[in-house]
């Protein structure tokens, strides 16, 4: 037991280091920047359309390349898959007035257009994760001709689920205008907070799981990366938070058919390309319910849900994902590159 706490100890205030694949900005505007991954295997061949990576609003861009051997980002790139990700950087007291169109239709489309234009379909093929996924599934709605396949992983499409989330949300005790009138970017504390509350006692678990197994160095290693980035969240854009809470949470627009990106309707039926919704069983932030009901939506020929074992963060990074998850995703994608560089 002491050797284990004075390996602990030995880790305490020295931050792991995360977000190491090589990368260029190929675009900035703002805050948010779009990243280009060097290939890691330029002569294997490469797909017809990138892969654009989008991450939510209110985590960092590495929780999809965490760290060597957990990185959906180096192991794509091995492939020969060109790669990029949108940084969505932190927003400042400036910022409290971009809206949800600012975000969706503005930003995200930039990111998609220069992506594509490193490919030779001129399209991208389009992975949204969590509230990402619901920013690329609105955008690919209105959209289309940009995107060649989209997978929306744990992405809340109906927002009327039985999670704690959407009760929260829909209690009219929640005054979301008193929020952002008073802070004007909601701070990444408050939000924080309320994941913690969703889950008490899961600090207590992790700290009793660490000194478990506070002799695998490994373990360690990718459980600090993955708490370093838990920690390092951003604030959500005051305008943008009004209109995704009060159209989206409450109203329940999107599956309604109701939502409106800068002013055209955003309906799922509209989306025609090849789509793919990955819903996690234990996911206590985006239950499977939720995510799931987009692919029953929307009018795409080609569509599928996978249904897998895991919760929100663990399942997208461990090493069980980096078995399964991934190349099934791979092969996802280049199944639909062959199909369209055939047509």
């Amino acid at each position: 037991m002491v050797k284990r706490v004075l390996n602990l100890f030995k880790r305490v205030g020295k931050k792991p280091a995360v977000g190491l694949t090589p990368a260029d900005v190929v675009y900035r505007e703002n805050k948010w920047r779009l990243l280009r991954y060097r290939p890691s295997n330029p002569m294997h061949p490469r797909l017809d359309s990138p892969i654009l990576l989008v991450p939510s609003l209110i985590n960092r861009h590495y929780v999809l390349d965490l760290m060597p051997g957990k990185s959906l980002v180096e192991y794509l790139l091995a492939l020969g898959y060109e790669v990029l990700i949108i940084d969505w950087g932190t927003p400042t007291a400036e910022d409290r007035f971009l809206t949800f169109d600012d975000v969706c239709d503005k930003a995200l489309g930039r990111a998609v257009r220069k992506a594509a234009s490193y490919g030779k379909s001129g399209k991208v093929h389009l992975l949204g994760y969590c509230l990402g996924g619901t920013l690329t599934t609105i955008y690919t709605a209105v959209r289309p001709q940009y995107v060649a396949s989209m997978v929306a992983l744990a992405a809340p499409i109906d927002f009327h689920d039985d999670g704690v989330l959407a009760v929260w949300m829909q209690n009219p005790k929640f005054n979301v205008d008193a929020i952002v009138n008073g802070y004007g970017n909601v701070p990444w504390q408050l939000m924080q907070s309320a994941f913690q509350m969703m889950r008490p006692t899961l600090n207590l678990s992790k700290a009793i799981g660490v000194l478990d197994k506070a002799w695998d160095d490994p373990f360690l290693d990718g459980f600090f990366a993955l708490e370093t980035w838990g920690n390092d969240n951003v604030s959500f854009p005051g305008e943008c938070f009004r209109r995704y809470i009060k159209e989206l949470y409450q109203q329940n627009q999107l599956v309604k058919g109701e939502f409106r990106l800068s002013g055209r309707p955003a309906r799922l039926a509209d989306i025609q390309c090849p789509v793919l919704a990955v819903t996690f069983q234990h996911d206590n932030i985006v239950p499977h319910v939720s995510a799931g009901a987009l692919v029953p939506r929307v009018g795409s020929a080609d569509k599928q849900q996978w249904d897998l074992p895991g919760g929100h963060v663990g399942a997208v990074v461990s090493r069980k994902a980096s078995e399964g998850l991934w190349p099934a995703l791979a092969e996802w994608w280049r199944q639909r590159d062959e199909v369209a560089r055939a047509q």
